[in-house]
């Protein structure tokens, strides 16, 4: 463990590494906020539960769809010139909102439709730039937990921030807040020396763009699948709250599971794996559908905090794993884009798991709404088992010039897991 913290700590003194984490965290909280202050705001002002879920799932979609898309143009154009003006639309969209509240409906919804699409792919481009801030590979595969880690205090901090300003001043006060602060982390970034430097590898012009990494894909259908298990759990732990008439006990249970994944992803990223990440997935996202599986028994509080932490201890290590998974199949000069595309499956995936959900608590109780999350994680791991050989070696691509190169930018030379203690496949 101590060797794990020296390891982290060598990261964050590498020049601009803790400004590009940090970075990146506060240029994201709008988006790791977005669903809980655009509900608050709309309750605000006087609105129903339906539109403020209608609002949070448009603004949801909008993200999915920009994510990907954005992603491409940093990976043509560059970061500054696309990372911190989709910031600012962002932002404009949700000052839009706080402006004309929920009068203007068709407003409203263009609002979030707006700062959902112009979301920044800040993610994608934190890991695309690892490579040149750190170097070694070994220091970057850590960064990507270091990352998934710090991501499960942002998604905590974030939404806390954001009751603490609705307290304070307003609903409408705590989306120009979070969106401000958001603006001033991206300008952060994309002013950094690695930022600006930053450029894509050559690519092959394709209309699939990294969608034709057959690889790519079978992780992105695996992710899918995790994120429909996170989304029904958020819904299902409301159902339990109810059941015990305590609206707190939906805050242990999501903490419980943000420590579980904390706690996880630190130990993780602490020590040197052997063997393919590939392999590796398989076995983290096995272990993660079974951690979600007891969930089903509904035991009392004290019991489901317990199992709402043991769920979510494989969590960011499967993510962290994932990274460097999408790093070895995305096409060469679309790292950013497939990044984003990870973004993506894990969020229309999430919002399944939340519309499946509900119907499961009514039809069944809340158990049937676990069993979604249960459903979830072994549908994921299924995935994985059905394309091991997709997965199995990293996918291989032309670039402009026609040579065969490997298809990472970030493991360039496709080992197993270079710099990582490499055992001997089997």
């Amino acid at each position: 463990m101590a060797d794990g913290a020296t390891g982290y700590a060598d990261i964050l003194k590498a020049p601009h590494a803790a400004r590009l984490l940090t970075g990146t965290l506060i240029g994201r909280l709008p988006n790791a906020t977005a669903s809980i202050a655009i509900v608050l705001f709309t309750r605000a002002e006087g609105g129903s539960y339906s539109l403020a879920g209608g609002l949070a799932a448009v603004y949801g979609i909008a993200t999915a769809i920009g994510q990907p898309l954005l992603g491409r143009a940093v990976d043509l154009h560059g970061q500054p010139r696309v990372q911190f003006p989709a910031a600012v639309v962002s932002a404009l969209g949700m000052v839009l909102l706080a402006a004309v509240g929920i009068g203007a409906l068709p407003l409203a919804y263009a609002a979030v439709a707006v700062a959902g699409v112009f979301t920044p792919p800040l993610e994608g481009g934190l890991r695309a730039l690892w490579p040149s801030v750190l170097g070694r590979e070994e220091r970057v595969h850590r960064a990507y937990a270091m990352d998934a880690v710090a991501q499960e205090v942002m998604f905590t901090v974030g939404p806390l921030l954001v009751t603490v300003l609705v307290s304070l001043w307003s609903a409408g006060a705590a989306l120009l807040v979070i969106n401000v602060i958001g603006v001033l982390g991206a300008l952060s970034v994309v002013l950094s020396e690695p930022s600006r430097g930053w450029r894509s590898a050559p690519r092959e012009a394709h209309w699939l763009g990294a969608l034709r990494s057959p690889g790519l894909l079978a992780l992105l259908g695996s992710l899918f699948f995790v994120g429909l298990a996170l989304g029904s759990i958020t819904v299902a732990a409301i159902a339990y709250a109810d059941d015990h008439g305590q609206e707190s006990v939906y805050g242990w249970l999501m903490a419980a599971l943000g420590l579980g994944a904390l706690i996880g992803g630190t130990l993780y990223g602490a020590r040197q794996w052997a063997g393919a990440p590939e392999r590796r997935l398989r076995a983290l996202v096995a272990l993660l559908a079974l951690g979600y599986l007891p969930l089903v028994l509904t035991p009392g509080v004290v019991a489901m905090t317990a199992l709402a932490a043991l769920s979510g201890l494989f969590l960011a290590p499967a993510i962290a794993c994932a990274f460097i998974v999408v790093d070895r199949h995305a096409p060469s000069g679309m790292v950013t884009e497939s990044f984003s595309w990870l973004v993506t499956s894990f969020g229309v995936g999430a919002a399944l798991g939340t519309a499946v959900a509900g119907p499961a608590v009514e039809l069944g109780g809340t158990a049937w709404s676990f069993a979604v999350a249960g459903a979830g994680g072994i549908a994921a791991w299924l995935v994985l088992m059905a394309t091991q050989r997709v997965l199995a070696v990293p996918g291989r691509t032309k670039d402009i010039a026609g040579h065969i190169t490997g298809s990472s930018e970030n493991d360039r030379n496709g080992a197993a897991e270079p710099g990582f203690s490499s055992g001997r496949e089997a």
